[in-house]
């Protein structure tokens, strides 16, 4: 097994992206970002969405534990909204 990095997912914002790596070293998995050499629509340090994105790395052995995690985020927040809206 090599050391490299993987891309886990592309968020359209590196706020959201942001969002993601900290639920993901909150379980102690390493991750950074790639901005993809973007600036943002309104300049550096601009949250808001880009035109290629912000991805998520993740080191290969953590792949599979890291959607494990995201994909628990996701239909954690489904529930909630689905009770939120009864």
């Amino acid at each position: 097994m090599t050391n490299a990095w993987h891309v886990l997912v592309t968020y359209a914002s590196g706020f959201e992206a942001d969002l993601a790596i900290a639920r993901l070293e909150s379980a102690e998995i390493p991750a950074m970002r790639d901005s993809n050499d973007t600036v943002g629509i309104f300049g550096p340090g601009f949250q808001g969405a880009t035109a290629r994105g912000v991805s998520v790395l993740v080191p290969e052995a953590f792949v599979d534990e890291a959607r494990a995690v995201l994909d628990d985020v996701e239909a954690t927040d489904a529930v909630e909204d689905e009770s939120s809206e009864g």
